[in-house]
């Protein structure tokens, strides 16, 4: 019997339906655009029953105020005013009411807002309120799946009991606290009988909204746990993202080939015309070129590591390129400079040593008749 009534909660795992990747930025951004966020309804609640019981409790004094003005000035004028003839009346109920009720529905407009700026931040959406009429058909066995045998169901079946236990106590141990004064109450004037009965009820309101925040808790953390695993993507959906973001990976593959032939034909012709390769001297080569009269400073024209690397130095030899050994500046402008970019200026003081060492290089050559 305890086997049947056993429930793995795996049961309800996104992973069963293929969804096993974490969703990707772009999807939780859409999603958010389009009004779907997590957030604790339990946490909206308990601040809109907070904020209104603080409202009424601090604001009491002056409610109070307002209501007897409003009941003396009806009741003093009972055989005075008209109430289908005489406009006056509805302007001054109105009026009454206004002062009532506005505190109140400000400060629920208030919890609102709030409410939803914690958890959400700002979002403006109108997504959510456009017709959706593939909704307009039941869908009976999805509701039933969802209400009871999903994790949803069972958490907001534990949730309501919890709940329902809170309110229960709470008014359990209050009056229980009171009882004596309640029990006298029938002997008691009105007055007494009103504020006894408006301080419990306000109390009782008050602990309720602060125990059913404590509970919204783990509701928020849960439906944002929830939340990402409805967001779960399955390896097909990831793959087809991807693609649209970044382009079909073959694709890339023979850009990526068209590229380095094209660098691989320009590279004999940078090389030769190079001032200078910066070996390291066996995994790196970055040549430069400087004209004082169109470039401000060197220019990196090739660079290459290991193969790419022995192919500019072949070019070079062949060519009779001075090459001048430099492990860090070789590194460096490897790792920082792009093809066609000017060399860095904090690297300027090396490079001149570099030019100085190729001077002596090309002084030596035409010495010995070798040409430069």
């Amino acid at each position: 019997m305890s086997d049947l009534l056993f429930i793995d909660l795996q049961w309800f795992a996104a992973e069963d339906e293929g969804r096993t990747e974490e969703p990707s930025e772009y999807k939780i951004r859409k999603a958010r655009e389009e009004g779907r966020v997590a957030k604790s309804q339990e946490l909206i609640a308990a601040l809109g029953l907070l904020f209104p019981a603080l409202t009424i409790l601090f604001l009491s004094g002056y409610l109070l105020r307002t209501s007897v003005e409003m009941i003396r000035f009806f009741f003093t004028r009972i055989n005075e005013l008209d109430p289908v003839a005489d406009g006056i009346t509805a302007g001054v109920f109105f009026s009454y009411f206004a002062k009532l009720t506005l505190p109140i529905a400000g400060a629920a407009l208030v919890s609102a807002i709030f409410s939803n700026l914690v958890q959400v931040g700002p979002l403006f959406t109108t997504k959510p309120l456009v017709p959706d009429f593939s909704r307009i058909v039941p869908r009976f066995g999805r509701y039933f799946q969802r209400t009871l045998f999903s994790m949803e169901g069972l958490f907001n079946f534990a949730k309501s009991i919890i709940k329902m236990a809170i309110i229960g106590a709470v008014a359990f141990f209050l009056i229980r606290s009171r009882i004596d004064v309640l029990r006298n109450l029938q002997t008691a004037g009105l007055w007494l009988g009103f504020t006894t009965v408006a301080s419990l009820a306000i109390r009782m309101l008050i602990i309720s909204a602060l125990l059913l925040l404590l509970l919204s808790i783990p509701d928020l953390l849960f439906q944002r746990w929830q939340y990402r695993q409805s967001l779960k993507m399955t390896r097909q959906e990831v793959t087809e993202e991807r693609k649209m973001h970044d382009g079909d990976p073959q694709i890339r593959g023979r850009i990526r080939q068209r590229m380095r032939e094209l660098m691989g034909r320009n590279m004999a012709v940078n090389v030769a015309r190079a001032d200078v390769v910066v070996t390291n001297p066996t995994h790196f080569a970055c040549a430069l070129e400087w004209n004082n009269f169109t470039m401000e400073a060197p220019r990196l024209t090739a660079k290459g590591v290991d193969e790419t690397a022995f192919r500019i130095k072949t070019i070079a030899r062949e060519n009779e390129v001075p090459m001048v050994e430099n492990r860090q500046l070789a590194r460096a402008l490897y790792a920082e400079v792009g093809i066609g970019q000017i060399v860095p200026l904090r690297y300027y003081e090396v490079v001149a040593l570099i030019y100085s060492q190729v001077q002596g290089i090309n002084e030596a050559r035409r010495a010995n008749g070798i040409g430069a």
